[in-house]
């Protein structure tokens, strides 16, 4: 069961709509979420909601909690932590969103634990936790074929790429309620690694 979802990005308006941040264009796009109490604490944006409440699933009254964290990417991990260890969630209750490089553009994937991948975010997490055993929702923002990574992943979708992200969302988005319903297991097969666009 998720008990906890990390979306990670880069703090500021200097990076929003940039390619690091897909986790939080995401959350964004995520209807249920915008009714919640978001309020700055553990060291990034946090909201919380029971089950029942948030999905309409009648009588269960878990809570789930929500960060983005506002560290920048390659500390992540510091303000995930502080929320696990404060209400006592252990590392395979988590679900980090984040964007992944060696995805395409239209391409999700949900995995656990495994590799880091190079990802700073991804790291960070290890390194807090203690362990890579946690449920990830990778974003593919696709690699580029020539040029600096970090230059890359910090600049802004193009408009084109903006429409194919909202064209896959709300498909993503359902996996993400199906997620929080019942538990990511069911999926991993049908998802490893997905193209929401064919």
């Amino acid at each position: 069961m998720i008990l906890l979802t990390a979306f990670l990005g880069n703090y500021g308006t200097k990076y929003a709509g940039t390619r690091h941040n897909s986790a939080w264009i995401f959350s964004e796009s995520i209807d249920f979420l915008d009714s919640l109490n978001w309020q700055k604490k553990f060291k990034g944006q946090y909201a919380a909601a029971d089950k029942a409440a948030l999905l309409k699933t009648g009588e269960d009254f878990t809570r789930l909690h929500f960060i983005k964290p506002e560290t920048y990417m390659n500390l992540s991990g510091e303000s995930v932590s502080q929320v696990a260890a404060f209400y006592k969630i252990e590392p395979s209750q988590i679900l980090v969103v984040h964007d992944e490089l060696e995805l395409p553009l239209g391409t999700v994937s949900l995995k656990w634990g495994g590799g880091l991948g190079g990802h700073n975010g991804l790291r960070s997490m290890r390194d807090c936790l203690g362990t890579n055993d946690f449920w990830r929702l990778r974003i593919g923002i696709g690699r580029p074929s020539s040029g600096d990574i970090a230059e890359y992943v910090l600049s802004p979708f193009s408009s084109d790429e903006r429409i194919i992200l909202s064209q896959i969302f709300p498909k993503l988005q359902e996996l993400y309620f199906k997620i929080l319903l019942k538990d990511p297991e069911p999926y991993l097969k049908d998802w490893s690694k997905k193209n929401l666009l064919s």
